[in-house]
């Protein structure tokens, strides 16, 4: 068996162009152009391809797109002022502060993202919208695994009553791809550094999300035959070598679909993100 390969700029595409047509529909029902805040703190490198791209597709959609440069040396005060000041004007839809944040203020990072007013959460991390999740009536969503749902909808992919594992509970992924799969009826299993037996665990999984940040740690015995592979995972093993966390070369022979790294699931975050300022929007609207 080789696996269908999931590549992550086709289901894009798709969002980005349903994307396109939700912010014509906000132009012509309410005469706004929905607009993103982007607040990056220092000059991490990474950090600031990341801000590119979500400026350069906000642009491509017909987004406002506002980054925000803070300096290195900000303060928690300083950051929490420039998010109020953002959370204050009506004209800013969507406000994202970029990961990582400093180490002199790193400690604070819940508190400062908590600031953000949860209708212009579009990461979908404040509590509020972590309890609308939970709770089965969702808002804003985390758009990683946002994104990951979308995907296996547009490749046809069936969800009801499948069993689906996710390797991973972290806040960002692992725990928001639980209550998603849940909501569409799969029963879900969560593992984590502490399960016994992971490989037996995993074997059991039609659809299986690697998201533990762990390179190739998802082996080709650890899969079922015909499984659906999911994998989060970028990691950085050489300078211009990024790989994901499930053993891509091998797990082909066994899945019957899965996504590489890069070019699958990052791609798909980035479109769901304007998404999620589309929504923001239209919660403000009505609010």
């Amino acid at each position: 068996m080789t696996a269908r390969i999931l590549e992550g700029k086709v289901f894009a595409a798709q969002i980005k162009e349903e994307a396109a047509n939700g912010v014509a529909a906000l132009k012509s029902e309410f005469g706004i152009t929905p607009s993103l805040a982007v607040v990056i703190v220092g000059d991490n490198p990474a950090s600031k391809v990341y801000v590119r791209n979500k400026h350069k597709t906000c642009e491509e959609l017909g987004i406002n797109s506002i980054v925000v440069e803070m300096p290195e040396t900000s303060t928690k005060d300083e950051l929490i002022a420039k998010i109020d000041e953002l959370n204050n004007d009506r004209t800013i839809n969507g406000i994202l502060v970029q990961l990582p944040l400093p180490a002199a203020i790193k400690s604070h990072e819940e508190e400062i993202l908590n600031r953000i007013d949860p209708l212009k959460d579009v990461d979908g991390f404040h509590p509020y919208n972590v309890g609308k999740l939970v709770t089965g009536d969702p808002a804003l969503v985390p758009c990683t695994p946002a994104g990951c749902l979308k995907m296996l909808d547009l490749a046809g992919i069936e969800i009801d009553g499948k069993r689906a594992v996710i390797i991973g509970r972290s806040n960002i992924v692992g725990k928001p791809m639980l209550h998603l799969l849940m909501s569409r009826h799969a029963t879900v299993t969560v593992c984590h550094s502490h399960t016994h037996d992971l490989p037996a665990v995993t074997r059991e999984a039609d659809i299986l999300v690697a998201a533990m940040g762990k390179p190739k740690f998802v082996t080709a015995d650890m899969v079922k035959s015909g499984a659906v592979v999911i994998d989060v995972g970028i990691n950085r093993i050489a300078p211009k070598k990024l790989v994901g966390d499930v053993d891509f070369e091998a797990v082909s022979e066994v899945a019957s679909a899965i996504t590489p790294v890069p070019g699958g699931v990052g791609l798909l975050t980035v479109a769901m993100l304007m998404q999620n300022v589309i929504k923001a929007t239209r919660l403000q609207v009505q609010r």
